[in-house]
């Protein structure tokens, strides 16, 4: 698990660029730094070390040093692979599940994707061929962000690492409009100008001869076949496949721990991992006594007794975890403000002064079909597609939906209006004979996903050094969760059926049937009273606000959330956008402070 970052270029590649993309990804890979230079082809990876500590430092060569590559994930199924390869004749100079790579692509070409189980975003320089390829997981676990312009092209692991090679960063009105309604950028789009997102289960090459640059999708959900199988039937299949996914994801040289919510998904991977180690599980959970919200520490207490795990549990206040934000938005930089980005990089604080790597429940609601909004009535979703047509009446309301288009200036009014048109397209490209249901599940899984939850998985966890796991997204599961039939996966008012029918193997059924809570924090308790009054005082005229939204629009909003109406959510976006500018555009991604107010980091 680490950070990557390179340039293929119309010139000679410049040391300082890459000494300064490598400094903004040193969070990621805190235990040492490696570069291949040939000519125009600057390629840099920053390492955390999880598997062959020792011998496992990049760039990697194959054995005549005709190809380079730098790479960040876990290849899971590389003990098999490099069995065949070296079945083939290929000579491995690590035990590096990496290298695997390197001699699949000789072995195979390009083909050689389809073969991996893992998480992984690569770039691999073919010298012969003279060209470079970029490629991104299945499910988009892993992040790869690229530049691509008449200098050539500049790709990393982070936005952050972007900004020597673009120089001035510039709002992408589009990214900001996605953003503000949906509270992420569906990929390929960002929040900058001229930074795109590779798609999950996308390569992309480039020639250096043209310098141009072609993207196709090797890997998607829409390859998936329905499975006709008897429900105990598929419950025994699934029980097979889940154990193997256990065993590749638990390869490491190093300790494992879990962030255990209390949820279904984070319990069953507790159950899960307990039985494979030898020592007891470390488990990590956060709440925030004395707020309006609920938690579910008891649960994963209980949960945490039945499996022996070593568990700690941190409960902290409001106001600490508030002013995590300028951290957690820097650590995102592909802004999303998912609230829970804040609690979980709270635990990762925690955790990585023990662990490197820890596994987490993400996938289990979009593959298994869990919330909520896969069971809306038909009443409401009838009406919802009559009122914006194209999705289903899937994802039509969009957070600043009721609001005044005053308040956005004109270039960000007009791209507001196209807003919905990712969550449109996945939804039109479904097969006729896909169920709503599948339809809304595809949608997720190729926006929600991948933008919002695995940015929140990815980022927050490895601002602090830690590798997360998520094994409900290895793609065989997901692929087996979208082919299961709607009946087993929901039943009258009841999401994760098929789930849950598994899980009784490991956990009492009082656990796994009670009603999803949800894991949230305070917003409206900090959008009241003084900290209200104060954001009035200071949002309203900050740099970023000032520039994509009328300020008079602004402060009738936040005085009207005095007088009791609900504009939490509005607010907060808002909220985050100020910080996000005031990093990434004013101050050109400087690492805030780890505890920040950020209405005065604002002001």
């Amino acid at each position: 698990m680490c950070g990557i970052a390179g340039v293929f270029s119309a010139g000679p590649v410049e040391a300082t660029l890459l000494d300064n993309m490598a400094q903004r990804l040193a969070h990621r890979g805190p235990d040492g730094q490696g570069r291949h230079v040939a000519g125009n082809v600057g390629l840099l990876h920053t390492r955390l070390a999880i598997i062959d500590l020792e011998g496992g430092a990049q760039p990697l060569y194959n054995e005549d040093r005709s190809l380079a590559l730098v790479a960040n994930g876990e290849i899971y199924n590389y003990r098999e692979l490099r069995a065949e390869l070296e079945t083939l004749g290929h000579r491995f100079a690590t035990h590096s599940d990496c290298e695997t790579l390197l001699h699949g692509y000789e072995a195979w070409g390009i083909a050689f994707l389809d073969r991996l189980q893992g998480m992984f975003a690569f770039a691999l320089h073919d010298v012969r061929r003279g060209e470079l390829i970029l490629a991104r997981d299945r499910l988009g676990i892993k992040p790869l962000y690229y530049c691509h312009d008449s200098r050539g092209l500049a790709f990393a692991s982070e936005i952050k690492a972007l900004l020597p090679w673009q120089g001035m960063p510039e709002v992408d009105p589009h990214g900001l409009a996605q953003f503000l309604q949906s509270n992420f950028t569906c990929a390929p789009q960002t929040l900058l100008q001229g930074v795109n997102k590779l798609q999950p289960g996308h390569l992309a090459r480039i020639d250096a001869r043209t310098l141009r640059l072609e993207t196709h999708a090797y890997w998607s959900p829409l390859q998936v076949a329905p499975l006709e199988l008897k429900l105990d039937d598929a419950l025994d299949r699934f029980g097979v496949l889940m154990h193997d996914v256990m065993d590749i994801h638990m390869r490491a040289d190093v300790p494992l721990g879990l962030f255990l919510s209390g949820g279904v998904d984070s319990s069953l991977l507790a159950a899960l991992l307990a039985q494979r180690v030898d020592e007891p599980l470390r488990t990590f959970s956060v709440g925030f006594p004395g707020t309006s919200v609920h938690n579910e520490l008891d649960a994963a207490r209980r949960v945490a007794e039945q499996f022996h795990t070593r568990h700690s549990v941190f409960e902290v206040s409001a106001d600490d975890m508030l002013n995590c934000l300028p951290r957690s938005v820097w650590a995102a930089d592909d802004l999303t403000a998912d609230y829970a980005n804040l609690p979980v990089s709270m635990l990762a604080e925690h955790a990585g002064q023990e662990l490197k790597v820890v596994f987490s429940g993400e996938g289990g609601d979009e593959v298994f079909a869990g919330y909520g909004r896969y069971r809306a009535p038909w009443i409401r979703r009838t009406l919802a597609a009559l009122r914006a047509p194209g999705s289903g009446g899937f994802r039509t309301k969009g957070i600043f939906a009721g609001i005044p288009h005053a308040l956005f200036k004109p270039q960000l009014a007009e791209a507001i209006h196209g807003w919905r048109q990712p969550f449109q397209q996945a939804w039109q490209r479904t097969p006729k004979q896909w169920t709503r249901l599948q339809r809304m599940q595809y949608v997720d899984i190729e926006t929600w996903l991948p933008d919002d939850l695995l940015v929140k998985a990815d980022r927050m966890l490895m601002a602090w050094g830690i590798e997360g796991r998520v094994p409900f997204l290895d793609h065989r599961v997901v692929e087996f969760g979208l082919a299961l039939p709607d009946g087993y996966k929901i039943e009258r008012r009841t999401g994760k059926r098929f789930l849950r029918l598994w899980g009784e193997r490991y956990l009492p059924r009082e656990h796994l049937w009670s009603r999803k809570k949800g894991f949230t924090v305070p917003v409206d308790d900090w959008l009241r009273g003084e900290r209200l009054q104060t954001l009035l005082k200071v949002l309203p005229d900050s740099e970023g606000i000032r520039a994509w939204f009328d300020p008079a629009e602004v402060r009738k909003l936040l005085l009207a959330q005095q007088q009791g109406a609900k504009h939490s959510t509005a607010l907060w976006t808002l909220l985050n956008f100020a910080v996000w500018h005031r990093i990434f555009i004013e101050t050109a991604g400087q690492k805030p402070a780890d505890q920040a107010d950020p209405l005065a980091f604002i002001a």
